[in-house]
């Protein structure tokens, strides 16, 4: 055991491994599919995605391949498994994969938690493999006692045989199940004989957060551990002039300073002699290569890339055309900055690279390109890289980075000795990968009926793609920062632009400003989103029409998103009449496969611009249920991230670099500010969604429109102070 983490013994073989394990169901990933393999008896060497282990001492243990960051899929992806398999909840064991191949997400590519994917990813998979080994369970009861398996039926971990009340455990049917073949065809478990699968399940993790005993990233505590600091450039491309490295090393405690691709690392025996040795390198940095940005500057920036010559990123019959027969015409541009992801916990790895063997202990929702950055720094191959994933104290698409691997593991190879590497909140702010900034400009005509005969639309923005993933642009187009605004079905995004418009054209201008940019939790829906439903009640306002009955005309083909527009509707009580002072705004977006619509409540004071949000409302349709009181967790949770990034977050830049740097400068919502929250969810037969993003996108356009509609006043950007309200309220 290992800093609070049990790691499985990496000598025994497979045959004493299956001596005592029973029957394994496993799940394998190709590229056209997945299919059950019985790992019990499987050659050696065989790798599974998703193990289902059952027991002699009757326990099912189910190893999950993904991050717990809050989102709750220690408890979905068991739930799924047990309910299939007819297993009892008490016999649910569950623990942590490793990082490797066959854990990878079947719609992913990669093991890694982000785009809403866990439950999406696993659920057919699981399902499969549950109902599998219920079949198989029942197939060894028959030959056991001689009968018809259809005689047989699978009740909470046991096999019952009806006519003779004879039963056994699965511990007991386990190794008799384990030389069994995997049947072709497993009948699934109907809606109704579903125990778990759509009923609310308390989380399994949360007992331990509780009590203080869950071990995160920063709990992680090894023999012969010491800590690393880094010394970071306070601007982009900024390069050390000189630095003391002999008086850093002099400080007691402190054993090494060793420069790294993110800045200067000081090793030391205690965090507080790293973090004296850091102070005592002096380090003189150059002025990078952006001196004269700031905040200021970078807006401008954007503004002028509106003018522009962008990339086509779709084009569909001929926009000016529509725009010039238009009854009217209605233009706006929108800016949404820079925001933080702010994780509870900051950034944090611990490394320990042996000659042999490289273990990395870290909260990362990638655990494909942690290994394989581990592999490359360190110089082992993958299968000698050993990521031990402790719970996250937060994710947001920020720790599907690997900075903080980095500086881990080349530490630790200096000094030959495991190395936690921690973030202060300064570091963690400052140094973000962040949201992507956008500006957007949008030009849309009406005809005599008030209808949309055209849609031009401009964005430009900050690349993610440029960061993470540059291959991936496709002429000139960054399509990460164009979900919600163009179609993305495809896997992982499931992406769709709600609305039909018969004249369509969108173009990209993608800046080349050195800010780092990578998804957080909808990547780009949500400022997209804000953009586009802000424009669409601007449009329902100019055509004279009610902002439900706009947007509905616009959904003549899509179901689900009139539906969920329709619930929220009617739980909001739209269209009922609203006190002086107070205003309703309702706004919607699809995205990861779920359909999500929100209604706020929010009253204005006029005189000084403050807004408080009275009440949001939210219906949801993320297809099958797994967990309902998840669902409703994630959706009060994007809230609240929602109204912090609408009315507070803004990251400040200066002399090139990031002059944010802690709470008292970059501030979140409290508590206090937290309005009721409603969740309604949408029965759905479709396929399923993902919720732990599509929550964050309605909320800001929702409570703009709800301050339009107290007040008269449209507001273009991000965030909502009371200084930007009250000088939209004057303009008028």
């Amino acid at each position: 055991e290992k800093g609070g983490e049990k790691i499985m013994n990496p000598t025994i073989s497979r045959r004493s491994f299956l001596k005592v394990t029973g029957l394994t169901i496993a799940v394998s990933v190709t590229p056209f599919g997945y299919k059950l393999l019985n790992a019990s008896g499987q050659k050696e060497g065989f790798k599974p995605n998703v193990w289902l282990e059952i027991t002699p001492d009757n326990l099912v243990t189910v190893t999950i391949p993904n991050s717990e960051m809050g989102q709750g899929v220690r408890t979905a992806l068991p739930m799924i498994v047990a309910d299939e398999l007819e297993a009892d909840w008490k016999q649910i064991k569950i623990i942590q994969a490793p990082a490797a191949d066959p854990f990878k997400n079947p719609i992913m590519g990669a093991q890694i938690t982000v785009a809403s994917a866990s439950v999406r990813g696993f659920y057919e998979p699981l399902r499969k493999a549950g109902a599998a080994g219920r079949t198989m369970l029942i197939k060894a009861a028959a030959e056991t006692w001689k009968v018809p398996e259809e005689e047989c039926t699978a009740f909470k971990g046991t096999v019952k045989h009806k006519k003779s009340n004879r039963s056994l455990t699965y511990g007991k049917l386990c190794l008799k199940a384990a030389k069994l073949e995997i049947p072709k065809e497993t009948p699934l478990k109907n809606e109704e004989e579903f125990r778990y699968i759509g009923k609310p399940m308390p989380r399994v993790d949360i007992p331990e957060k509780v009590a203080g005993k869950a071990i995160y990233g920063l709990d992680v505590n090894v023999p012969d551990m010491l800590y690393g600091v880094i010394a970071r450039p306070p601007a982009y491309g900024a390069k050390p002039v000189s630095y003391d490295q002999k008086v850093a090393e002099g400080i007691k405690g402190v054993r090494k300073v060793v420069p790294t691709p993110n800045g200067i690392a000081v090793i030391a025996e205690s965090l507080d002699a790293a973090l004296k040795g850091r102070d005592a390198l002096k380090v003189s940095w150059d002025k990078g290569s952006h001196p004269d940005m700031d905040s200021g500057s970078i807006e401008k920036h954007y503004m002028e890339g509106l003018d522009k010559p962008g990339a086509v990123a779709k084009n569909v019959g001929n926009v000016k055309k529509a725009l010039e027969e238009a009854s009217k015409k209605v233009e706006a541009t929108y800016f949404v900055p820079h925001v933080a992801h702010a994780t509870m916990e900051p950034m944090n790895c611990t490394a320990h690279v042996q000659n042999d063997r490289c273990d990395l202990w870290v909260p990362t929702q990638t655990h494909t390109a942690t290994r394989m950055t581990a592999s490359q720094l360190s110089g082992l191959p993958p299968d000698k890289v050993h990521v031990h994933t402790t719970l996250l104290g937060c994710g947001l698409g920020r720790r599907s980075r690997f900075d903080f691997v980095t500086d881990a593991v080349m530490s630790s190879k200096a000094v030959g000795k495991p190395v936690k590497v921690v973030w202060s909140r300064e570091e963690d702010i400052k140094y973000d990968w962040f949201r992507a900034a956008t500006c957007q400009r949008i030009q849309a005509g009406l005809d005599s009926q008030g209808h949309v005969i055209g849609w031009s639309h401009k964005v430009a923005c900050n690349s993610i793609l440029k960061f993470t993933a540059p291959a991936a642009i496709k002429d000139g187009v960054d399509i990460y920062c164009l979900w919600g605004i163009v179609d993305a079905p495809m896997p992982p995004v499931y992406s769709h632009t709600v609305y039909e418009f018969p004249n369509f054209y969108v173009e990209q201008y993608l800046s080349d400003l050195p800010i780092p940019a990578c998804p957080w939790r909808s990547v780009q829906n949500a400022p997209n989103a804000f953009v586009l439903e802000c424009f669409m009640d601007e449009l329902a306002h100019a055509a004279g029409k009610d902002p439900v009955e706009f947007r509905m005309h616009l959904l003549s083909n899509n179901m689900r998103a009139r539906r969920v527009l329709q619930t929220v509707a009617e739980k909001a009580g739209w269209g009922k009449p609203v006190p002086k002072g107070k205003g309703r705004g309702i706004a919607q977006h699809s995205c990861f496969g779920s359909y999500v619509a929100q209604v706020a409540d929010v009253s204005v004071n006029e005189k000084d611009g403050t807004v408080k949000v009275d009440r949001i409302i939210s219906a949801v349709d993320c297809g099958p249920v797994v967990n309902p009181d998840t669902i409703i967790a994630q959706i009060e949770g994007s809230v609240i991230l929602g109204l912090s990034t609408t009315f507070k977050e803004k990251i400040e830049f200066a002399n090139g670099g990031v002059k944010s740097a802690n709470f008292d400068d970059y501030k979140i919502i409290r508590m206090s500010e937290v309005p009721e929250i409603e969740v309604h969810i949408i029965k759905s037969t479709e396929k399923i969604g993902g919720i732990g993003e599509p929550g964050v996108t309605p909320l800001a356009p929702a409570v703009a429109n709800a301050i339009f509609s107290a007040t008269g006043a449209r507001i273009r950007r991000l965030p909502l102070t009371p200084a930007t309200v009250l000088a939209a309220i004057k303009k008028g």
